[in-house]
């Protein structure tokens, strides 16, 4: 199986993504990731979903999904022609003996420190899903207390944007 991240614009409205998910959980497919949010548009949200599947299936998956009323569009973003992120946030076990070599790490990964107390540190980053586990491994000998690790999200490279025509197509719809 391989990995796939699909950005989905749907019309915001209630309901929308338990339709968007139920249909991957009716066809069985393992997500491996869900993002929602508002687009630049308030008519339109965006869910960014990164699921295991075979091309075929997907394909299958990708024609049910836009025979959903309330989607407007499809795109698959491979890892090159996208940006993806996600963003951790981690707990981790800092006193006075492991502080600067909790520091250390922070500072090697470009990541920063969002809250203190006497015996740990949380600390926030964003990044591709292998740099936050290569932090998570770097952080691990300290003692990591909580994770809360979010979905991907992704955006197309370049100047074009794929809501603009998606939101044509909303305004001749109302």
């Amino acid at each position: 199986m391989s990995r796939h991240t699909l950005s989905v614009l749907v019309e915001n409205k209630p309901g929308v993504l338990t339709r968007v998910a139920g249909l991957f959980a009716r066809r069985a497919f393992n997500i491996h990731s869900l993002a929602v949010g508002p687009t630049e548009h308030e008519e339109i949200s965006r869910i960014t979903v990164v699921v295991d599947v075979e091309e075929r299936p997907l394909e299958q998956v990708t024609k049910q999904l836009n025979k959903l009323v309330n989607v407007i569009k499809i795109v698959e973003l491979d890892s090159s022609a996208s940006v993806q992120r996600e963003l951790l946030l981690v707990k981790v076990r800092a006193d006075g003996t492991h502080r600067t070599g909790v520091l250390e790490v922070v500072n090697l990964f470009r990541a920063k420190v969002v809250d203190v107390v006497p015996d740990a540190v949380t600390i926030e980053a964003t990044g591709t899903g292998e740099k936050l586990d290569a932090l998570l491994g770097a952080l691990e000998p300290y003692g990591v207390r909580e994770i809360v690790k979010s979905g991907t999200v992704a955006v197309g490279r370049g100047s074009r944007s794929i809501t603009d025509r998606a939101l044509e197509r909303v305004v001749r719809s109302a």
